[in-house]
């Protein structure tokens, strides 16, 4: 039966660094410490000595792994040692302030104690920064973190035959009337779902705006084929 989760300790690090070393799976070593995998993978991830210069040291090493762990445990402390900087770090998140932002302005307004934009994230996403829900005024508005270094997947959005570089020479040169370029300006979600659509007349540069109340595509394309009907 797992036991209720806690941090790992020195003499579970000793084990896994000597059972690694051996060529134990993670799976048995989860099983032997009554852990789950993931824990196993996470702390290895996490805590594993890294030298680009000397490739050959790299590795687990339980006192390494140990001060990594450490170290990172007393950033975050920081936020929960300090209440005033604690306060400061919420208030400025809640009125849309990103964590780069945050520590950046700690940083050039000299603060006694600075932490950074990673850790504000840490501290945002952990069990005191869920009780308040913080994550949702962060700038992906997300339960659970993205990892760090995941890359987003897009298909092609766009067909390469309308790119914006074929336009017709008329149309690129304005030399003829009736070409309109529009753009959508999009706002913070606290303030609605309300976004304006701007169209110009390449010759004449005729303005025209459009309010609409729908993030959704087909509201504002309808709103576009009114406009352009009148």
């Amino acid at each position: 039966m797992k036991r209720t989760y806690s941090q790992i300790d020195m003499d579970e690090r000793r084990k896994i660094a000597r059972w690694r070393s051996t060529g134990i799976s993670v799976d048995v070593i989860a099983e032997k410490l009554h852990r789950h995998r993931s824990t196993i993978f996470r702390e290895l991830r996490r805590n594993a000595f890294v030298d680009e210069k000397m490739p050959d040291l790299n590795g687990y090493y339980c006192v390494t792994a140990n001060d990594m762990a450490r170290e990172r445990r007393a950033k975050l402390r920081k936020l929960a040692r300090f209440s005033h900087l604690r306060q400061s770090v919420i208030e400025r998140i809640m009125h849309g302030w990103s964590p780069q932002q945050i520590a950046g302005r700690l940083q050039l307004e000299r603060h006694p104690v600075s932490v950074s934009h990673e850790t504000i994230y840490k501290f945002a996403y952990s069990a005191d920064g869920h009780a308040i829900k913080l994550w949702r005024h962060l700038p992906e508005h997300r339960a659970r973190r993205r990892p760090r270094h995941a890359k987003r997947r897009h298909g092609r959005r766009f067909s390469p035959d309308v790119n914006i570089l074929y336009r017709p020479d008329t149309v690129a040169a304005r030399k003829q009337f009736g070409h309109w370029e529009c753009d959508l300006i999009q706002f913070r979600k606290k303030f609605g779902k309300a976004n304006v659509t701007s169209l110009v007349e390449r010759v004449s540069r005729f303005a025209v705006f459009l309010r609409n109340n729908d993030r959704q595509s087909r509201p504002v394309m309808d709103g576009l084929g009114v406009a352009l009907m009148v």
